[in-house]
């Protein structure tokens, strides 16, 4: 019971950290006080895909609000662009200004958003089949989201569900149109020296109206519910837009406003995998722990023993030294080649210095999302914090790559150089450039604009590149990593491996542990990216993390040290490729999110999703395959360093 009793307050601690995330946040966000009757602008983004009825995705691509099929209505002399930042814009998003009219405080019953507009068959078409794909609508008020409420059935909570739908179908699964908005915004007052009032939440519940209609006089007739609206796709629907506000006032503080907003979904699901993932390591450690110190000291005590033997005593004690000498086998005998240079030194210092790069903007972006420091709030900003981390962390990869490369004896030094900056970010941005070539064909609003891709490269070679320059020219003026043991001439032939060492067994068996401590919380990640939900846990993701990290060091040491015993040296690629391989799997993890919550119907929306699975696969790949590496190599290091070598 009382165990019970820690495991609920543990779960309450970890629950609310999200919470408090959402109260901080950053100076410059400030509220937005309005007095009554005040006007509180109306913002419009893009529309989105979603679950579908049948809790199926048939599409990644985003559309413009504005996209002159839906037919929304333009405000008075066109639509205004809004500023967003630059981490928005690459996740799509396109705000803009709307018609619709909200006053501080004040109900509106029934108001036509403009004249009656027309449907032709080619918009009707074209309409009907986003709504069967679950599109929604994506509005904004004062920062803050339009959701609709929806239920949660495993923890009986109810919440705000960013966007709402564009049209459902009936149960003949004939789709129709919602034309009709309430709109419910919650508010606080605010009493400094006369009345402030504050937007806390933003609700619509869109119906769908076929009778609403404009009047001769101006005003407009709602309609009456169930009638619902369909859309000929064999001739022309005349369609009214209209909405009604309506203002509630909510004890809510402006500082938590987010948090009806911010929802676990299963949190069970969550904490039945971080515990599963902490007991598994936990055993994993301990096992390694366990072989390796039993093992390593029984070796090390054997191997110095043998060394104390002279050359005079061997006459003497030949019986004893040729028991000892047969002992002597293992990882010892590679002592004068575990620290030669692999194969392809250049490019595996590279990846490695690219590595380290991302191991610290992940560690650096997690920890600041646990902490709050990036807030939903301020819309896009986690991808410009990214993105910015990243390239100030160009210093980081430039001195890693250089001095592994130079710990190697690489003598191409300038190749290094211009190399790191350029070969990893360069797949990433070239496999980037030509999939939004796709979602540009495909007119598709999540398509980045040029100069987005301007600021981009600005970015990457006015910021990255020239810190990563001046970390490598520091990392070439600091001495070579030299090994505690020295290197032969000539290289001892490597024997043949067998069962489990061999290359592709081991890679993949290394490979799949640190998957599966991070495989549940990756499917939260999946399905948050793919459906448009906001992701906020980042305190279940920073233990993930912290565990992955773990798992790739402790798979990989085990994975070395059966390499070594079996007289194989060339450890260095093989430690990388195989905590690497948890890349593979979050990508082969992807195709089977895509076989099972996937239905895409054209071939442009299938290579689009294996692209981007691909390029994330390729991320994580570079990212745990440098973990793998250097705790492999701090390992080598120390047991090399223990042992007594002539």
């Amino acid at each position: 019971m009382r165990f019970i009793d820690r495991a609920n307050l543990l779960n309450s601690v970890l629950l609310a950290i999200p919470s408090l995330s959402a109260a901080f946040y950053l100076p410059g966000v400030a509220p937005s006080s309005y007095d009554q009757g005040q006007n509180v602008p109306l913002f419009v983004n893009h529309l989105t895909p979603g679950l579908s009825r049948d809790d199926q995705v048939y599409s990644v691509f985003a559309y413009d609000y504005y996209h002159p099929a839906f037919h929304f209505c333009r405000p008075d002399g066109g639509a205004q662009d809004v500023r967003e930042s630059l981490g928005s814009i690459l996740f799509g998003d396109r705000i803009r200004t709307s018609p619709l009219e909200l006053h501080m405080a004040q109900n509106e019953t029934c108001k036509a958003i403009c004249p009656e507009v027309m449907f032709d068959g080619r918009s009707s078409q074209f309409t009907n089949r986003r709504i069967s794909q679950g599109y929604t609508i994506n509005w904004i008020v004062d920062g803050l989201p339009a959701a609709q409420l929806n239920f949660d059935q495993n923890t009986n909570t109810k919440f705000y569900n960013p966007g709402f739908a564009l049209g459902d179908v009936d149960d003949a699964e004939k789709p129709f149109l919602n034309n009709h908005f309430d709109i419910i915004i919650d508010y606080h007052r605010v009493t400094a020296g006369k009345d402030k009032f504050r937007v806390v939440g933003v609700l619509v519940q869109p119906e769908s109206r076929s009778d609403s209609r404009l009047l001769e006089d101006g005003t407009a007739d709602c309609g009456t519910s169930g009638n619902v609206l369909i859309l000929d796709e064999d001739g022309d629907t005349p369609v009214t837009w209209t909405y009604s506000v309506y203002w509630k006032e909510s004890p809510t503080a402006w500082a938590t406003r987010w948090d009806k907003y911010l929802h676990v979904y299963d949190p069970k699901i969550h904490w039945f995998s971080l515990i599963n993932s902490a007991v598994f390591v936990v055993f994993l450690v301990g096992m390694v722990s366990m072989i390796l110190l039993r093992a390593l000291k029984k070796d090390i005590a054997r191997y110095n023993r043998l060394d104390q033997f002279s050359l005079e005593d061997l006459d003497s004690t030949s019986a004893a030294v040729e028991d000892g000498i047969q002992e002597d086998s293992g990882w010892k005998l590679v002592h004068g080649d575990v620290f030669r240079c692999p194969e392809h030194p250049l490019l595996l210092s590279v990846i490695l210095g690219n590595g380290a790069q991302l191991f610290m903007m992940t560690g650096v972006t997690v920890a600041f999302a646990l902490l709050g420091l990036l807030s939903p709030s301020n819309r896009g900003f986690l991808a410009t914090a990214i993105l910015l981390i990243s390239a100030l962390f160009g210093v980081i990869g430039g001195y890693v790559s250089a001095r592994v490369y130079k710990s190697f004896g690489g003598e191409s030094w300038k190749r290094n150089i211009i190399m790191t900056p350029l070969v990893v970010p360069g797949i990433i941005f070239g496999g980037f450039f030509v999939l939004n070539l796709f979602v540009w064909a495909k007119g598709s609003s999540g398509a980045v604009p040029f100069f987005t891709m301007v600021a981009l490269l600005l970015i990457w070679f006015v910021i990255s590149v020239p810190l990563s320059v001046a970390g490598s020219w520091f990392g070439f003026r600091q001495s070579a990593i030299e090994g505690p043991t020295k290197t032969n001439q000539i290289p001892r032939q490597v024997p043949p491996m067998s069962g489990s060492l061999r290359t592709i067994p081991s890679i993949l068996l290394t490979g799949i542990l640190p998957f599966g401590a991070i495989f549940v919380e990756l499917y939260f990640i999946m399905t948050s990216l793919w459906t448009n939900k906001i992701y906020y846990m980042f305190g279940f993701l920073f233990l993930c993390y912290g565990l992955m990290i773990i798992t790739s060091a402790a798979t990989t040491v085990l994975l070395v040290y059966f390499l070594l015993c079996a007289e194989n040296y060339r450890w260095q690629w093989r430690a990388f490729m195989g905590a690497g391989m948890t890349g593979g799997y979050v990508f082969l993890n992807a195709l089977i999110f895509w076989a099972t919550r996937m239905n895409f119907g054209g071939l442009t929306g299938a290579v689009l999703y294996v692209g981007y699975s691909a390029l994330i696969g390729f991320v994580v790949f570079i990212l745990t395959g440098s973990i793998g590496f250097f705790a492999s190599w701090a390992f080598i290091y120390r047991i090399y360093g223990s042992i007594k070598v002539d």
